[in-house]
């Protein structure tokens, strides 16, 4: 009595695709993600007279590493005020605190797990 078993070499190829796939979706999805942080925390800071040029330092960068992909977001200290980043957002003894980066973080985290939802689905077809 024997046994073949027929199409399971398509199958483990998939299987193998798989964590190439997800890498691939799941940097696109941190990508987006973090472009919306950054343009939601851009609109919450613009229009302060005297931080005309602070919205426009705000970047984002995503890297793919061995343990998974990041996106960072936040204020570059070589533009103009981009160093003003973690006064703004904290404030000072003197200076009340401008909140934009962690809310703009926080209305955008569903976005991110649907983004990962997502890329899971599309790396498993």
């Amino acid at each position: 009595m024997g046994v073949d078993v027929i199409g399971l070499n398509v199958v483990v190829a998939d299987l193998n695709a798989f964590p190439a796939r997800l890498a691939t979706n799941a940097a696109k999805a941190v990508k987006v993600t973090s472009q919306k942080v950054r343009d939601d925390a851009r609109n919450r800071i613009a229009g302060h007279k005297y931080l005309p040029a602070y919205p426009y330092s705000i970047t984002y960068d995503v890297k793919a590493t061995a343990e998974g992909v990041e996106g960072e977001i936040g204020p570059d200290k070589g533009k103009a005020q981009g160093p003003l980043g973690n006064i703004i957002e904290y404030g000072t003894s003197k200076n009340a605190p401008i909140p934009h980066l962690g809310p703009a973080l926080d209305a955008n985290a569903e976005d991110l797990v649907t983004g990962i939802e997502i890329a899971i689905r599309q790396a498993m077809q």
